[in-house]
């Protein structure tokens, strides 16, 4: 018996195959749903027909666990000369929060992570833990190298939207390959799940939280329990985050004064609502068929992110009028938030690390803030890997969604160098 997430899937490939792409952003979260363009879903299907042939049958959803309470569904579809997959997420009211067309090995159910061969897990033991207040209280894992210590201690902070511990996207976990990455060089990593993963169905309809209520509570607790282990040196305690989790490590470094200083991968500093915009117009350019389709929900994206910037913001302002549908409390909260500035005003050792080719987090609109705040400090070291995309993973040629599908690892060098920082900055003594 189908669920209503896959029957959700399923309607959309019916209405697919029988052109009738305009009803198809209904089925779709209000969030998104400004972003969905008809004409878009009919160039990518029929560019995938013109290519594959008529479709010949539809194979059975796979189902499995998404973030925050979310699932996600695969479904297999096959032509007359070859086939694809379809892939959405959809939330526990069986609405769709996307739609991507992806090669027919996507279809397959997600295998179990393998360790990257620079982890050895022997030469580490992990423990769960709990962390943050009452009512929101998330679990996380702490992973400590085995042997003598006392060792240098990372916080991990994950990025944008509801992640667990390991930071799953699709068939990757990167904060899994960090924490097992460096746990077997002789670092101690806690990692967690974000109290929208962990509490998605009491947060849903939040109306006054903050990007300080996203990550501060849990990452202080994090710190707490790292710089309280046996293990680990209290004064040598670095927060990394990832994206969003880089945004907004400065506020956590602000807030825990004893933080010994912060890594940054990919690291967001352009204000938040004009990088959703940003996105939006590279991936509707990378097709340029339906470019012209997208326009209108550029436009209702772009006056979405005028209005955070507007005076008329108030508490007061509906979700439905803003990017993501986040609250105003949220938006507020961030556009008063400049992170480079902040980081600045601390005077702790930083790390930033960036993909050349990351399209989300990216050289010219982010990482350009960065430097521009933190030129000329001694004790800021930046790198830059020309051919990295936003998780770490080497490719060619533009970026795009379709690269974090497979499974694969953060790139060895992304884990030597960040141990090799800690060690130059945090040596033992």
């Amino acid at each position: 018996m189908l669920t209503a997430p896959e029957q959700g899937v399923l309607t959309a490939l019916e209405l697919a195959q029988s052109q009738r792409f305009a009803e198809i952003p209904e089925l779709f979260a209000a969030a998104v749903r400004a972003m969905v363009v008809p004409e878009a879903l009919e160039a990518g299907w029929n560019a995938q027909l013109d290519r594959q042939g008529p479709v010949v049958s539809v194979g059975a959803p796979v189902r499995e666990p998404g973030p925050g309470g979310s699932v996600v569904v695969r479904v297999p579809v096959t032509c007359e000369r070859g086939g694809f997959a379809v892939i959405a997420p959809v939330d526990a009211e069986g609405r769709l929060g996307g739609l991507q067309l992806a090669p027919l090995s996507a279809a397959a159910p997600i295998a179990p992570w393998k360790a990257p061969g620079y982890a050895d897990p022997a030469s580490f033991e992990e423990q769960e833990v709990t962390l943050g207040p009452e009512p929101l209280t998330v679990s996380g894992t702490v992973t400590v190298p085995r042997g003598s210590g006392p060792w240098p201690g990372v916080v991990l902070l994950a990025g944008s939207g509801a992640l667990d511990r390991d930071e799953t996207i699709g068939r990757n976990k990167p904060f899994k390959d960090i924490a097992w990455g460096l746990g077997s060089r002789g670092v101690a990593v806690i990692r967690f799940d974000k109290v929208t993963h962990a509490h998605a169905g009491e947060l849903k309809d939040a109306r006054d939280i903050t990007l300080s209520d996203e990550y501060l509570p849990h990452a202080t607790a994090a710190l707490n329990v790292l710089q309280q282990h046996a293990g680990v040196d209290p004064a040598r305690v670095f927060v990394l985050g990832h994206s969003l989790g880089g945004t907004v490590a400065p506020r956590v470094v602000q807030a825990e004064g004893s933080v010994a200083g912060m890594i940054l991968l990919a690291g967001g500093a352009q204000p938040l609502h004009w990088v959703i915009v940003r996105q939006a117009r590279y991936l509707a350019a990378l097709n340029p068929a339906t470019a012209a389709g997208s326009q209108p929900m550029l436009e209702a994206l772009t006056a979405k992110a005028e209005m955070v910037d507007s005076p008329d913001l108030s508490p007061s302002t509906p979700a439905s009028e803003l990017p993501l549908g986040a609250p105003a409390s949220y938006w507020l909260d961030i556009r008063a938030y400049e992170p480079a500035a902040l980081a600045a005003t601390l005077g702790k050792p930083m790390l930033i690390l960036q993909g050349g080719r990351d399209y989300q987090v990216t050289v010219d609109d982010d990482l350009a803030r960065w430097r521009a705040a933190l030129d000329g400090r001694a004790e800021v070291t930046i790198k830059v890997y020309p051919d990295f995309n936003h998780l770490f993973t080497a490719g060619s040629g533009p970026s795009t969604p379709a690269e974090y599908e497979p499974a694969q690892h953060v790139d060895p060098a992304v884990i030597a160098d960040v141990a090799q920082w800690l060690g130059t900055t945090a040596p033992s003594g």
